[in-house]
């Protein structure tokens, strides 16, 4: 079975052609663009180079695998409504997988994933040879950094862990973003088991910059009037 997989969570805009069969699964193309401002124009783009690249038209597609977060909310909602798109156009499920979560299938020990969640804070959650011992959360990297000792974290990966590796004070892997190839595998069995489509529900975990503005006050005073 053909998966679209597909990540705007992180300033690392993804896409990918994976695989699914029975005894495992595989990437057949992907590509992923680091730029955080620009995830709207550079997806559909990668969409089409990775089904070009595989010989592989929309139709072919099985399913659609997406991370929903937690990320800031524009670039995030940009993958969400495309992967959804891709199903209701195609009549095929989207499963959701926690991008945290996709970082952190590749750790090993007890260690600390966190993402850039701008405002001088971090996404993050804590993981056991890549099991979550945590649910994803939004703090400043001071506040983390004192609660690590309690879950005996001893390493990091994820952009948030390098921008501030010296304020959590733990080596930080190689790993930035999330690998389409830890995306598909977290949501294989789903697919393989022909699970119902899931909602694609974002995890923002805060509410977005952009608020609706107050009612505007009235030029004049109650004298006035």
């Amino acid at each position: 079975m053909l998966v679209l997989v597909l990540d705007t969570a992180t300033p690392a805009v993804t896409a990918a052609l994976a695989e699914v069969h029975p005894s495992g699964h595989a990437v057949l193309a992907q590509r992923a663009v680091v730029d955080g401002r620009a995830h709207g124009e550079l997806l559909a783009p990668q969409i089409d180079a990775v089904l070009a690249e595989a010989g592989v038209k929309p139709r072919d597609l099985a399913a659609v695998v997406a991370g929903v977060g937690p990320g800031p909310f524009t670039g995030l909602r940009v993958g969400l409504v495309t992967a959804a798109s891709f199903t209701m156009a195609l009549g095929i499920p989207a499963y959701g997988v926690c991008t945290l979560d996709a970082l952190g299938l590749r750790t090993a020990g007890r260690a600390l994933v966190a993402t850039d969640a701008r405002r001088r804070e971090v996404y993050w959650a804590v993981y056991a040879d890549g099991s979550p011992l945590t649910g994803p959360a939004v703090d400043k990297p001071a506040d983390v950094a004192p609660r690590l000792a309690e879950f005996g974290v001893t390493t990091a990966a994820g952009e948030g862990a390098v921008k501030y590796a010296d304020v959590l004070g733990l080596p930080a892997g190689e790993a930035l973003f999330p690998d389409p190839a830890a995306l598909v595998e977290l949501a294989a069995q789903r697919v393989r088991d022909g699970a119902p489509s899931e909602p694609l529900t974002p995890l923002y975990l805060r509410r977005p910059d952009a608020v609706e503005p107050s009612a505007r006050k009235p030029a004049l005073s109650a004298s006035e009037r």
